[in-house]
């Protein structure tokens, strides 16, 4: 449970932590809903965030926004005024059931005390099955304190775990037709896939079948990102050439373009799996439309095209095409990486943040540039290690998701580690939320990417000029923000360790030294040039284009 407390909830996480149940309280609302969500993902069950009434609900309504567009199961209980005071403008009364609607998949208030145990057991089984999502639940200020007899408490058992469901076998036939027929096949890979746990029986369909894949963001790891069928690099040739794509737990929404030309290939064949009947066609018309669990759809793939021994062959020009590809964008990156100026920019601070990475750490991420160009070098070779800013495209989700993947790790992996990459644009969101990092005790790696700005920034000398010339709100650029903060400091002030890197050696030795450190929280504030941008790069990663 992770919330920020108040009238009329305090008892509540009080009384939680008596059943056992871990309580984090958060800085902000939005980051308390951001921690999670983010523990619905990692670990398929929802997590609780509790806040207050009127301003801290509306607080949350991003966090739940951002769950839902994510598909990742949630519960919200929100305080709210006495059910006695409703109308008579009690204190931050507000139409929280009605508002949140509009944000998640389930609002309920319950009629009684009697009635909490099957409105939460309901809230709990609908975040979870079907599309995942967000659901809210409202407590009245006078239920926390009330007494209840036990005798007439309606309790249920919950449903778990979540109903598997299986596509239609003629749906099967055309997709492995269509695969078989294929000159140019590409599976993506979706964060759909990672949330069914579909990361064994992918793996066996990309190796038995031999067919080049790429994943969405997080999507990444569910085939290791070193792996050899792997084409991210050679992303944007290979969505325009595939002729036929098999879409596993990803939606055709802005990330992929939503599956059109100029960025897709016109009259490409697309093969949809999902669990959601309404993502079916959406945008396009599929050849084979896969209704059901990614995990137990993709076993049904696999094993109709087995039964043929069917396999791509390694030596087409398809293959030789995207190879070609691929060495080329590596090459271009390592020369970037290369260099040797200073300030440093974004692919040399990525160059020697991967080489000092360990293999099974957990990466959260957001920014935008940061993002971006971090999502193409930084590899995740586990289901489930990256978090970055989603379908949403949010900002201000990372230190929340850090703390969520740093309490997960806590329990089950305690040497794995969590980095959290941030611009810091995207870091000034949710700063404050690094005491909680510290009050708890969690060794988060914090890397800011500071290039001064939003997008890009100025240098100091520009800066100061510029601040002779007059007001500031009238001569500031909009995407500037303070030259060189120290935002190593905020982590200092709250008993962890921070480091103000400006040359690659500075930069090798804090990572040398925030990895040796398995008890504090680390900060790493990196200067980069502020007008480092993405360079050589096919095409962005928005829809928009220039061609």
């Amino acid at each position: 449970m992770f919330g920020i407390v108040g009238v009329p909830v305090i008892e509540i996480a009080i009384a939680a932590q008596v059943a056992g149940i871990k309580y984090v309280g958060m800085r902000n609302e939005q980051a308390a809903c951001y921690a999670a969500s983010a523990i619905g993902y990692l670990t398929g069950r929802p997590a609780v965030c509790l806040v207050v009434s009127g301003p801290g609900l509306i607080n949350t309504l991003s966090g739940m926004a951002n769950s839902n567009m994510n598909c990742w199961p949630l519960i919200v209980l929100g305080g709210s005024s006495d059910s006695n005071q409703e109308t008579m403008g009690a204190f931050q009364e507000f139409p929280q059931v009605e508002t949140c609607r509009l944000y998640s998949k389930l609002t309920a208030r319950p009629s009684s005390l009697e009635a909490i145990p099957i409105v939460i057991e309901k809230a709990v089984r609908t975040s979870m099955y079907g599309r995942p999502g967000a659901c809210y639940v409202d407590i009245p200020g006078d239920f926390v304190n009330k007494m209840v007899d036990r005798s007439l408490v309606r309790y249920t058992t919950c449903c778990l775990p979540r109903p598997i469901s299986l596509a239609d076998p003629l749906e099967v036939q055309k997709a492995v037709a269509a695969l078989k027929n294929a000159q140019n096949p590409l599976v993506i890979v979706g964060k759909g896939a990672a949330f069914s746990r579909a990361e064994n029986i992918i793996q066996r369909l990309v190796n038995e079948c031999g067919l080049p894949f790429l994943a969405t963001p997080m999507g990444k790891g569910v085939v290791p990102d070193n792996h050899p069928f792997n084409v991210a690099a050679a992303r944007s040739n290979a969505l325009l050439h595939a002729d036929v794509i098999l879409l596993l737990g990803a939606r055709l929404n802005w990330i992929l373009h939503f599956g059109l030309p100029p960025r897709f290939r016109p009259g490409v064949k697309i093969i949809q799996v999902d669990i959601c009947p309404e993502e079916l066609g959406n945008n396009v018309k599929p050849v084979a439309s896969l209704l059901g669990d990614i995990n137990a759809v993709t076993q049904q793939l696999l094993d109709e095209l087995l039964k043929s021994s069917w396999k791509y062959p390694t030596s087409t020009g398809w293959w030789k095409s995207l190879s070609t590809k691929i060495q080329a964008n590596e090459e271009n990156s390592k020369v970037l990486a290369s260099q040797t100026t200073l300030p440093m920019n974004y692919y040399t601070v990525f160059h020697h943040v991967k080489q000092a990475l360990p293999n099974d750490c957990i990466i959260v991420s957001e920014g935008a540039n940061t993002m971006d160009i971090g999502r193409t070098m930084l590899q995740n070779n586990y289901p489930r290690h990256r978090l970055d800013a989603g379908t949403f495209g949010t900002m201000g989700v990372g230190l929340g998701f850090a703390i969520a993947a740093a309490m997960v790790v806590k329990d089950g992996s305690p040497e794995k580690r969590v980095v959290c990459v941030e611009g810091d644009s995207a870091f000034g969101f949710s700063g404050m939320e690094v005491e909680t990092i510290c009050r708890h005790n969690l060794p988060i790696i914090i890397i800011v990417v500071n290039n001064n700005g939003i997008y890009n920034g100025l240098d100091e000398g520009t800066w100061n000029d510029m601040l002779k010339a007059g007001d500031t709100a009238l001569v500031t650029p909009p995407v500037s923000l303070m030259p060189n903060a120290r935002y190593e400091q905020v982590m200092t002030a709250f008993g962890g360790k921070g480091y103000f890197v400006q040359t690659p050696e500075e930069l090798q030795q804090a990572l040398k030294s925030s990895l040796s450190e398995k008890r504090l929280p680390s900060l790493i504030n990196v200067m980069i040039d502020p007008q480092s941008d993405r360079k050589k790069q096919e095409f962005h990663w928005l829809t928009r284009s220039n061609l």
